[in-house]
């Protein structure tokens, strides 16, 4: 094993263990730990990004570089994602099938077009 995947592999599973801990610590109401927790998964976070730095560092690679075509492929997928959660939460929370059912698909097509954006449509 290479010595850039060891030290990838390591800072990535302590990065992702400090981020499901501090989510479980936020949204598990019977540890009442809600800031610790936000804390914890801040850290796992800013842990999960240094280690894609050093990984990129360690392979002789280019850092990122970020177009305004990455901004709009990350937002379009955030909201996606959202209405995707939103229309879960209506059906399974509130219980009003018909309305996330259809704020659901909304972001399952948000969602596909991903793909094109992306890709690119070609002949």
């Amino acid at each position: 094993m290479k010595k850039s995947s060891f030290v990838t592999m390591l800072l990535g599973t302590i990065s992702g263990v400090l981020f499901a801990l501090g989510m479980c610590m936020a949204l598990i109401p019977e540890w009442d730990a809600f800031q610790p927790g936000i804390i914890f998964g801040c850290l796992g976070l800013i842990l999960g990004l240094i280690t894609i730095a050093i990984w990129r560092k360690m392979g002789h690679k280019q850092p990122i570089q970020i177009s305004g075509k990455d901004v709009l492929t990350m937002i379009v997928g955030v909201f996606g994602v959202l209405a995707l959660g939103v229309g879960m939460c209506f059906c399974m929370v509130w219980g009003k099938m018909v309305t996330g059912i259809a704020i659901g698909l909304i972001g399952i097509v948000i969602l596909l077009s991903l793909i094109s954006l992306v890709k690119g449509i070609k002949d």
